[in-house]
């Protein structure tokens, strides 16, 4: 007989990761996007499924090397609309549920994508990329595009790139298009120097929702307004104010309310998402959720799955209710809402729900759940009564040579008195009476949270003698707006003293933690403070400083989004270069004591390479004990969605690190 060992690096190969449930009209079956790495093209692989919620046997539909997404049934549920990438770019099909071949409706030069189905069936609104002399008529992919020669980049904007998108097309906008499947015409619905996202179409037909700035200054914009496309006058109407931001809309099934999703921005952004209303008739404006203390949406971080789609909204069949999606405490769960404002749980597990899809007829819905033992499957959950039947098995085969760590969630008192949560995991070999050494794992945002979900980088770390610690510190959402909007302009003050308290309180509970064996490690903002921590105590023995920042000063001018996130999280600018640089983990360079592995992406322009380049020359020319990894074609997603040798490299230089100083 053969024990059992814990995860490691290369069972990224193996997993599958399941994501974007949709529910046909008829309330039994089921399309998914599944997601596998292609080991020899070093790359990843989705394909649509299908299963039926009597019969629980999953069918592959789509058998391509290619990726797609976004898979939205036809409003009889005959046919299914979704995105692929089969012929080099985005664009659009139609696959008949009875079988065939999929027909490509869409031809664009740029490629296409979000496809909303017209309620008659007959058309599809979807999203393209136009330049400002281009239309929907002459942006039609003609094959081999001419190779057009080097020219410099002229700049006039500050948001002028993104960490996912590189370099900005500042002459190149999202407008809406509608195709016929019939006879292939198109319609170009928007237009103007602006993005027009588009987001649903009313169950009458009669109008399009759609979000967009159309702010002359969008550097200094963040608004997102919703406007009403009438199909007929072929005119819109702006329903919100200039407000805020403004998105995920959908509608009630009688066409009299849309749902949408957004906030104020009250807190820039540490606000809490909300839940509105808006009456078509009336043209009013209801907050739903003013007085419900957890944002809406999802707002898990994680490192494992793909292609996670957070649900809309969705209404139940009478017009007045609905279910929707919350963060709060640790879980991301479903709730019951309706336009009276009566609003609780509905799924509450300690769980992480990532996707849902309603049957809007029998509170019923395909639900996709991830817990810390289980990567992600789907289930047919019954909302009034909780009862659930499993759908998928997927990563079963894998895991059953697999021993993983189960999580003991834990709660403490942080600074201030504030209650914080987190969990410690027990290494896998974990013998009573035995020492082990303990990693402290922070997340990124800071504006996000560590939730009851797998996380492949901990079970790893787990299986290799490690126990793991990780908590949500102030500035973490899902306790609360006040302690969500706490870290603003304290960076690396009571956040600090969160974390230094979790590891106390470890040291003080977990009699199998060595507290002469610590390690630290994060991202992004959990890279930062992993850099802050080190500057500030030589407890730790070893620490590990992913995509991080070291020096707000020059963060401000180099990241994409450096000089407003400065502003609106160390509340400062250039003309404080004081607090700035009294908020830099770089200014505590001579104090660091522990060795420090520095992981960056040369391509990351959420924190450019430079912040860990300064990093790494200061401890150098300090003598101090310091490693440089790079790793080349990668963003600021390198853990979640990067080249799948670099991710697995990744894991395996924090592990081999940890080894060897703990």
């Amino acid at each position: 007989m053969t024990m059992n060992i814990g995860m490691i690096p290369e069972d990224l190969y193996g997993l599958k990761s399941i994501a974007d449930p949709q529910l046909s009209p008829n309330g039994k079956e089921v399309v998914y996007i599944q997601t596998h790495i292609n080991k020899d093209k070093n790359d990843y692989v989705s394909n649509l499924f299908y299963i039926n919620v009597n019969d629980k046997k999953p069918v592959q539909w789509t058998f391509g090397e290619e990726k797609i997404s976004s898979p939205v049934w036809s409003p009889d549920g005959s046919e299914l609309a979704f995105v692929s990438t089969r012929t080099g770019k985005q664009q659009i099909f139609v696959l008949s549920k009875n079988g065939g071949e999929a027909k490509q409706v869409t031809n664009c030069l740029n490629g296409a994508s979000t496809p909303v189905w017209s309620p008659c069936g007959q058309k599809l609104a979807f999203s393209v990329k136009l330049e400002k002399a281009e239309t929907i008529h002459t942006s039609i992919n003609k094959g081999e595009q001419e190779k057009k020669e080097l020219q410099p980049l002229e700049i006039e904007q500050m948001k002028y790139r993104s960490d996912a998108g590189g370099f900005l097309k500042m002459d190149q906008f999202l407008q809406i298009a509608v195709v016929s499947l019939e006879t292939g015409q198109l319609e170009q619905i928007t237009e103007g120097e602006y993005h027009s996202q588009l987001s649903s179409w009313s169950p009458d037909g009669r109008s399009i929702v759609y979000m967009a700035d159309k702010t002359d200054d969008v550097d200094f914009s963040f608004n997102n307004d919703l406007y009403l496309f009438d199909v007929k006058s072929k005119k819109a109407q702006k329903i919100t104010k200039q407000t805020g931001m403004f998105s995920d809309t959908s509608w009630s099934p009688n066409s009299k309310y849309i749902s949408f999703v957004g906030s104020e921005r009250e807190y820039k952004n540490a606000t809490h998402a909300k839940l509105y209303i808006y009456d078509i008739e009336m043209k009013t404006i209801v907050c739903i959720t003013s007085e419900f203390d957890a944002p809406v949406g999802d707002f898990v971080v994680a490192d494992f799955l793909q292609g996670v789609q957070a649900p809309k909204v969705q209404w139940l069949n009478d017009n007045h209710s609905f279910y929707f999606q919350a963060t709060d405490h640790g879980n991301t769960v479903i709730y019951y809402g309706n336009l009276t404002g009566e609003l609780y749980p509905a799924i509450n597990d300690d769980q992480y729900v990532y996707g849902f899809s309603l049957d809007a007829y029998n509170d019923k819905a395909v639900v996709s759940i991830s817990s810390p033992t289980e990567p992600g499957d789907l289930y047919y959950v019954h909302l009034t009564t909780g009862e659930k039947e499993r759908l998928t098995f997927v990563n079963e085969e894998l895991l059953k040579g697999r021993q993983l760590s189960i999580p003991e969630a834990i709660e403490f008192t942080g600074a201030d008195g504030w209650n914080v949560h987190g969990w410690m995991m027990k290494p896998v070999d974990y013998v009573e009476g035995e020492k082990y050494p303990l990693i402290l794992e922070i997340h990124g945002g800071p504006h996000m949270m560590f939730a009851n979900a797998y996380f492949n980088e901990f079970q790893i770390l787990a299986a290799q003698g490690f126990a793991v610690l990780y908590i949500n510190p102030r500035g973490s959402h899902g306790y609360g707006q006040a302690f969500v909007n706490a870290v603003r302009g304290d960076y690396g003050g009571n956040d600090y003293r969160d974390l230094m308290l979790a590891v106390d309180y470890a040291l003080e509970q977990f009699d199998f933690i060595d507290e002469n064996r610590l390690g630290v490690t994060g991202g992004s903002y959990g890279g930062f403070m992993t850099n802050w921590i080190v500057g500030q105590t030589d407890r730790f023995k070893a620490a590990v400083t992913q995509r991080s920042i070291s020096n707000w000063i020059s963060f401000y001018g180099v990241s994409d989004i450096g000089y407003y996130f400065s502003e609106w999280q160390i509340d400062a600018d250039l003309n404080d270069v004081e607090k700035l640089w009294d908020h830099s983990p770089l200014k505590y360079v001579n104090n660091v004591q522990t060795p420090l592995l520095i992981l960056h992406g040369e391509k990351d322009l959420r924190c450019p390479i430079g912040q860990a380049e300064q990093l790494f020359i200061a401890l150098k020319r300090k003598k101090k004990e310091t490693k440089f990894i790079r790793f080349p074609e990668s963003n600021h997603e390198l853990s979640r969605s990067g080249k799948p040798t670099l991710r697995i490299k990744r894991l395996e230089a924090i592990r081999d690190w940890f080894l060897q100083y703990l």
